[in-house]
């Protein structure tokens, strides 16, 4: 069974975090969730600004360090594995999931309803800032948090030579040999009980949408007992996957579920109301650029309308929680790339291909809505998001054929994504792997059927409000891991920036050399090994 792959340590404190979370809902639902609220209730109040100050200035540190002298760094030799439109493809396939396919559609409704600033519900300005607020929440600042963390991690393993992913080697510039003590432990179980905390909210949040969808195709009735069986047959399912590895079926399964997803998008566009959708969008693009820090520093302390903790919190913390996640795939793929090109690709393509999916399907949700054709805030209010996520795309022409083919995407988003970080958490709570070599499969499998373990028990208790209140718990202490890792980042890359620059010319100028003029047979140079900066894991 490879017992000695696993690593008891982080293993036992990231378990013993999980139960002090699920074991009061598991008791006593009521009072288990009033817990997880009282300490909400202390982090928005005492830390509410820090996450949203802390997302600014990540922002603000990345296009700093985009344009600055250190985004010339190559993060690691030889050119990249994979081409610019397939590394962008992989990025935003990794930074979203099912939560697109939910949000996506309706989240404008709850804006129009409720609106930020004070606006009057279902008014021109609350029209204005309904879909844009969407596109800040998936927008630059999202990506952002997404990409900081892939920074530091790409320079540990591509130019300090560490051979593990981990947060903690990541961190190693500030902390030195601590990375393997105590210290890293912790701060791996950070990344793993955010991990957890997020793909919860994940699966809890798509549960809902694909009840709604099996009881509008077959009439079964919606309750806690359908919502626990689908999330059984996903548990199921990606145990299998990840049972025989990541290569065997499950990538093939993820590239045509995005291929199904684009098709489904250009559909809506081409046969939806284009001409709105274009218009919406432009107009949310100047609503954004006008209001961007507003909207980035809002708290409300005067009216106390709590959007801010319903929202932008709620989101921010989901980002934190997955971000070393994504970070740490973003690493794997981007070798050969610069820091600078690594960053402009996470913001400007992930952000780009958000907005693409929430003007195409809000926008169009948002047409039905004001045309009478579809009661969407109605239904939303009444009967759920779910209901009005249908009821949306079953107005679409071959609503029917459009809606299953949408269910579809989002139970294979939410499988692929939970399979995912799965894979992830076993590989970091292992230990004494070769290079290449994947974690015990009985170990995956365990992984799995924990993550959906915790789902359960959030839907037994209080449904969103407990998910939300999770995520931010959860990215709490990511927030100064975060900063850690950015310090770590900095006192490397200060230290060794004249060798890297000076390999760096020296390669451009060898490949240079290398390319034969016309006519004539190409010059053979000796190849010499390149000076690499001392990186502290040679012991």
């Amino acid at each position: 069974m490879r017992v000695n792959t696993i690593d008891k340590q982080i293993l036992s404190i990231a378990l013993a975090l999980v139960a002090l979370l699920t074991v009061p809902i598991l008791i006593n639902p009521e009072k288990g969730t009033a817990i997880l609220k009282t300490v909400l209730n202390s982090i928005t109040s005492n830390f509410g600004p820090l996450y949203l100050w802390a997302c600014l200035g990540i922002f603000g540190f990345l296009i700093w360090l985009a344009f600055g002298k250190y985004g010339k760094v190559k993060l690691g030799s030889g050119d990249p594995e994979f081409s610019t439109f397939s590394w962008l493809a992989l990025i935003f396939t990794a930074g979203i999931g099912s939560g697109i396919m939910y949000w996506g559609i309706i989240e404008w409704a709850y804006y129009y309803s409720s609106p930020p600033f004070g606006l009057e519900p279902s008014s021109v300005d609350a029209a204005s800032f309904a879909p844009t607020y969407g596109m800040f929440h998936w927008g630059f600042s999202a990506w952002a948090i997404y990409c900081v963390p892939s920074i530091p991690i790409a320079y540990a393993v591509y130019i300090k030579k560490s051979s593990s992913y981990r947060l903690s080697n990541a961190c190693r510039g500030i902390i030195g040999d601590h990375a393997d003590g105590l210290i890293g432990k912790i701060i791996d179980v950070c990344f793993m009980f955010g991990l957890i905390g997020g793909i919860g909210t994940s699966l809890a949040l798509g549960t809902p949408l694909l009840a709604e969808g099996i009881h509008h195709f077959t009439g079964v009735e919606k309750t806690l007992t359908l919502n626990l069986g689908i999330v059984v047959a996903l548990m199921v399912f990606f145990s299998i996957c990840l049972y025989f590895g990541l290569k065997k079926g499950l990538k093939l399964l993820s590239d045509w579920n995005l291929y199904l997803y684009v098709a489904i998008a250009v559909f809506i566009f081409i046969f939806g109301p284009t001409a709105f959708i274009i218009a919406s969008f432009t107009d949310s693009v100047g609503v954004l650029f006008q209001n961007f820090f507003r909207m980035s520093l809002y708290t409300d302390p005067v009216g106390k309308s709590g959007f801010s903790e319903a929202w932008t919190l709620f989101y921010w913390g989901w980002w934190f929680s997955y971000a070393p996640f994504t970070g740490m795939f973003a690493a794997r793929i981007s070798k050969g790339r610069t820091i600078k090109g690594l960053i402009l690709g996470q913001l400007l393509g992930g952000t780009l291909g958000c907005w693409l999916a929430f003007s195409i399907f809000g926008n169009t949700g948002m047409f039905f809505e004001m045309t009478g054709i579809v009661p969407v805030v109605d239904i939303l209010q009444n009967q759920g998001a779910p209901a009005a996520i249908l009821a949306t795309l079953n107005a679409l022409p071959l609503g029917g054929v459009v809606m299953f083919l949408y269910l579809l995407v989002a139970a294979i988003f939410l499988a692929t994504t939970v399979n995912s970080a799965a894979y992830t958490l076993s590989d970091v709570a292992s230990k004494n792997l070769q290079p290449g070599e994947e974690p015990a499969r009985w170990y995956r499998v365990f992984w799995g059927i924990l993550l959906t373990s915790i789902s359960i028990v959030l839907m037994y208790g209080d449904g969103l409000e407990a998910l939300q209140t999770l995520s931010i718990i959860t990215a709490l202490p990511l927030v100064f891991v975060m900063f850690l890792m950015i310090g770590s980042f900095l006192k490397w890359i200060r230290s060794d920036y004249d060798v890297i620059m000076q390999e760096q010319e020296k390669a451009e100028r060898a490949a240079v050399y290398s390319i034969p003029e016309p006519g004539r047979a190409k010059r053979k140079r000796p190849k010499k090994a390149p000076v690499v900066p001392k990186t502290g894991f040679e012991n």
